[in-house]
């Protein structure tokens, strides 16, 4: 597909999606997270670990919000990549700062299946951190069991496929404030 097919195939994702969370939701949703989070973690000096690219944005919304000491850090592991549907577990990037004895904090754009949170939270754990605390901007409620429950959720959503606030679809839309689901007449790529 060319740069233009590209481009014209995500404006057609846009127009057959339904947004479903505004953007004032996404905010109030991350202020209470916010709240939550420093409630617990304040006096612990946590150590925050983004999962790239998804929770991009997620994270830019909530570090501002967290007024205690911690450190941040990335990583990069996905079953998706540009794909709607998870497949093996691939780490394209391991976080730097070491985890040994640390309280750490993982952030993630969506709990969906639970896979990839669980095998991060499990490596963390096996890597040595004293404890592993998951916080998502959203939880798919699918009605399947899932291996992880998060500690902190920003907004459910429904068991539709979701994009926006750093939610992709077919590696598109990560940008938009919104959240958006496809509709049934979306195309495919």
């Amino acid at each position: 597909m060319s740069i233009l097919e590209r481009a014209e195939f995500a404006q057609k994702l846009l127009n057959h999606a339904e947004r479903i969370v505004t953007a004032g939701q996404v905010h109030a949703a991350v202020e209470r997270m916010a709240s939550e989070i420093s409630r617990d973690l304040a006096d612990r000096f946590p150590l925050v670990l983004s999962v790239m690219g998804g929770a991009v944005v997620f994270t830019g919304y909530l570090l501002p919000l967290l007024h205690f000491p911690l450190e941040f850090d990335v990583l990069k592991a996905s079953r998706y990549g540009d794909t709607t549907g998870g497949g093996e577990m691939r780490w394209s990037l391991k976080p730097k700062t070491s985890v040994q004895g640390r309280v750490v904090l993982l952030l993630d754009d969506i709990l969906d299946e639970g896979e990839t949170l669980a095998v991060i939270r499990q490596v963390m754990l096996q890597d040595g951190a004293h404890t592993v605390l998951t916080a998502v901007l959203t939880d798919k409620e699918h009605g399947r069991p899932k291996p992880i429950t998060a500690d902190y959720i920003g907004l459910p959503l429904p068991d539709r496929y979701v994009f926006g606030c750093g939610m992709d679809a077919y590696g598109l839309w990560r940008n938009l404030p919104d959240i958006y689901a496809l509709n049934d007449d979306a195309p495919t790529a």
